[in-house]
């Protein structure tokens, strides 16, 4: 209760802006309010927003350059072999005489060759 009678109190003190015209400093003291909002736009463009571009970039990259031979993990987890790579889709070869076709979205990642088989 002691903090709502504080905020009143407040309220009744604050009084009606100056009739004088312009106020001095109008628009400096406009862009001093929005200087925080600016700054932190930044911060997460430069943490967030542009890292996760790059990132879509590269992944891009990599659907585009596909190839048949390429080993690769999808995005449920199977590993295998690229047979065909097509406009949208890949046929992927998972197991002995067993061929899978998948959307070229569902590619999680190439896998290097040292990586188990």
């Amino acid at each position: 209760m002691q903090f709502f009678s504080y905020l009143v109190g407040e309220a009744y003190a604050m009084g009606p802006a100056p009739q004088g015209g312009a106020q001095p400093g109008g628009v400096e003291q406009m862009l001093t309010s929005f200087a925080p909002l600016i700054i932190i736009f930044a911060i997460f463009y430069f943490l967030m927003i542009r890292p996760q571009k790059k990132k879509a970039q590269e992944y891009k990259k990599m659907l585009d350059a596909l190839k048949p031979g390429d080993k690769i993990m999808t995005a449920g987890g199977i590993y295998g072999v690229i047979e065909k790579v097509g406009n949208n889709t890949v046929t992927v070869k998972i197991a002995a005489n067993t061929s899978i076709k998948l959307s070229k979205n569902s590619v999680s990642m190439l896998r290097g060759e040292t990586e188990e088989e």
